[in-house]
């Protein structure tokens, strides 16, 4: 185990590539935590340093000073990564990231609502300096999707709605499983209850598809 590093001002500021004046500027804004008072020294320590560097990763994206303060705020704030994730076994592989990397996922979409929608429906949670994701799957179609142009704000309320639609699913394939066989069982048929979804979800993309290149009606 390493020790934790601190470091003087001039020297955070040497590494994260800033001037002593722009952390004073940043630390007088509460864009990073107070640091650690011994007597008339301020001690920093790697979380001021990684909060500096995603600082400025969000500047060079585009994002203002308010905007970094308020997501700044939000994650600080946010639900924990043992809330997110339980301790229940998924087939989902969470994914760590850092804030700029989310940033980077989602070009000017990470907003401080679009965060909170995503920490509301359990999709992300926090882990000290990191973001985790709680499916690599969902965040790759989340991030194709406005790579597409449909807004992050709207993909996240489909995904509130499919919500609901696949927690009623989840019931029904474990009120069947439960009737004739166990709870053991559950686990272990999980695999059918995803083919039979996946496969009904292709058919009714089939029915509207057809429904898209079928000529309307002539009048006569």
């Amino acid at each position: 185990m390493t020790d934790k590093r601190e470091y003087r001002m001039e020297e955070l500021a040497d590494l994260a590539g800033i001037t002593v004046r722009t952390l004073r500027f940043y630390r007088e804004r509460k864009l990073i935590p107070p640091p650690r008072r011994e007597g008339r020294i301020a001690w920093y320590d790697d979380h001021h340093l990684a909060r500096l560097r995603t600082i400025g990763a969000l500047l060079d994206r585009g994002h203002t000073l308010t905007g970094i303060a308020e997501l700044a705020e939000a994650l600080d704030h946010g639900r924990d990564v043992a809330d997110v994730l339980g301790v229940t076994p998924t087939e989902e592989e969470p994914v760590r990231l850092t804030p700029e990397e989310l940033a980077a996922r989602f070009e000017g979409e990470i907003t401080t609502e679009n965060l909170a929608l995503a920490m509301e429906l359990g999709y992300v949670g926090t882990d000290g300096d990191f973001v985790v994701h709680i499916s690599r799957r969902l965040l790759d179609v989340s991030s194709d999707l406005v790579r597409e142009g449909i807004p992050l704000a709207e993909v996240l309320s489909a995904g509130k709605r499919v919500r609901q639609h696949v927690d009623d699913l989840a019931e029904m394939f474990a009120e069947l499983v439960l009737r004739h066989t166990s709870e053991n069982d559950l686990q272990r048929l999980r695999p059918l209850a995803r083919s039979v979804v996946e496969a009904e979800l292709s058919l009714a993309l089939d029915r509207r598809l057809r429904r898209g290149t079928e000529a309307p009606p002539s009048r006569q």
